[in-house]
This record gives C-alpha cells, sequence and structure tokens, in this order.
C-alpha cells in the first residue's frame, strides 16, 4: 500500500465510489488478484461489458489499474493499493451527501460480511475460528489519544498489506476483513456542546 493518503473530497469521485458494482469489483480484485472484466463479470453475475464500464470508471478514478500481462479485452485489472481518507469537515454540501451514501453503503457491506461469517463459521478449519476474533471495549480518551490511537493501529497494519497488489498471494493465507471504529459516544464532559463544534 502506498503511504500516501487519498483525500476524497470529491463529489463527483465520492459517487462514481459509490455504486454497489464498484465497490464489488474493488473487494473481488482486492481479495483475488488480477482478473479480466470476463472474470470479474461471471464471478459477480455481471455481463463483461459491464465490468468492463464499471472497471474503466475505477480506473479513470485511480482505483485500478491494468495489470502485467495482457492486451485488449484480455487484459487483467489489479487493485491500486492507497489508503483512503474522507475529510468530513473539508466537504462541500454536495459531497457530504455522497460521502454520507458511500459509508452507507461500506458499513452496510461490512455487517454483511460479519454476519456472513457468523452463518458460516463451523465451515472454517479450528485454527482460523480460533485466530478470527472480534473486539469490543469501552475506552476513555482525550482527542489526541484516539488520533495516537488510530495511527499505531494503522501502523501494525502496515506489514500486513504492503507489497500485496499484483503479487501472487502467500501460501496458506485467505482474505481477512479488517474494520475498525474508533468514535465517540457522546461529548467530553468538560465542553460544551458551543466550544465542540
Amino acid at each position: 500500500m502506498s503511504s500516501e493518503r487519498r483525500h476524497l473530497t470529491s463529489p463527483t469521485e465520492l459517487r462514481a465510489l459509490s455504486h454497489p458494482t464498484r465497490l464489488t469489483l474493488l473487494t473481488l480484485l482486492d481479495e483475488e488478484g488480477p482478473l479480466t472484466a470476463t472474470e470479474a463479470g461471471e464471478r459477480i453475475g455481471e455481463s463483461p461489458a459491464n465490468a468492463s464500464f464499471h472497471l474503466r470508471t475505477l480506473a479513470r478514478y485511480g482505483y485500478v489499474e491494468e495489470a502485467p500481462g495482457g492486451r485488449g479485452r484480455q487484459r487483467p485489472w489489479q487493485v491500486v493499493r492507497r489508503a483512503n481518507d474522507i475529510p468530513g469537515d473539508e466537504l462541500s454540501t454536495e459531497a457530504k451527501l455522497a460521502a454520507d451514501a458511500l459509508l452507507g453503503l461500506i458499513r452496510d457491506r461490512d455487517n454483511e460480511r460479519l454476519l456472513a461469517y457468523a452463518r458460516t463459521r463451523g465451515d472454517y478449519p479450528k485454527e482460523w475460528r480460533s485466530a478470527a476474533t472480534e473486539i469490543r471495549m469501552s475506552l476513555h480518551l482525550t482527542a489526541a489519544e484516539l488520533a495516537e490511537l488510530g495511527e499505531r493501529i494503522e501502523e501494525l497494519l502496515q506489514p500486513y498489506v504492503e507489497g500485496t497488489a499484483g503479487e501472487e498471494r502467500r501460501p496458506g493465507t485467505a482474505p481477512v476483513a479488517f474494520g475498525m471504529f474508533a468514535v465517540p459516544t457522546r461529548l467530553p464532559a468538560d465542553e460544551d456542546e458551543g466550544d465542540a463544534r
């Protein structure tokens, strides 16, 4: 993954990502590696032409790129790994609406993945069932500590995400969904509403 963060502030780009087929294609390429539009379309139940259209749209915004080893209709596509950031305080009204739609779709998909795992957990080997985890806890942090926590977790993840785009998957690995949210659940006790905005 590139250390450069992509700041999503354009309503057009946010709307482009909000399409369910495009998010499905991004997930597919992330989990399976490079695929042609025909292969990707077959796996998600779309025509090659429709998959190709959505892949070209994702490429226009820098989310996928052509992978080596193909030409014309047989060219494979791969994910461009880069951290994405939606800086809510910097968004226009139009961009905020698009961001809310995108984040709602992503959160729904995250929840679907968790529920799908819960339904199929027994199908996984014991070592995978033991390794899978859900952590929930309540912490009392300052804003600076919350920011530091996020940065430290991102640092811990870096060795697992670096250098995987376009490469063969290591034997014994499987796609793992990692999601995290760390948000305040109410305003700090020593601030009034006017100061917090």
